[in-house]
């Protein structure tokens, strides 16, 4: 699998919810996953590592390839993190994440 460009990096969250990143990371974090450290928040395109705190998980991918521009963000979006039901995530393509 070929690794995609780009994480998506939002702007600064509230003190309240602000949390250090992991002292060690871990190997492997699911693609869309929303991961949270310090003061951002960003959305792992694609499997990776990473020292974020997950904090959910976006089931539509982030990266159309047959697509202009590629990224279903551009800069200056407003983007904001809703719950979901569990039948909506896989409705919108959600996948479970296995080890």
């Amino acid at each position: 699998m070929a690794l995609r460009q780009g994480l998506p990096f939002l702007s600064s969250v509230d003190d309240e919810i602000t949390i250090p990143r992991h002292a060690s990371p871990r190997l492997q974090i699911p693609a869309g996953s929303v991961g949270i450290a310090d003061q951002q928040t960003a959305i792992y395109p694609d499997q990776s590592p990473g020292g974020w705190h997950i904090i959910g998980n976006c089931p539509q991918s982030l990266f159309v390839e047959d697509r202009y521009p590629l990224s279903i963000f551009s800069i200056g979006d407003s983007v904001q993190f809703v719950s979901i039901t569990r039948e909506a995530f896989f409705d919108l393509g959600g996948r479970l994440w296995q080890r």
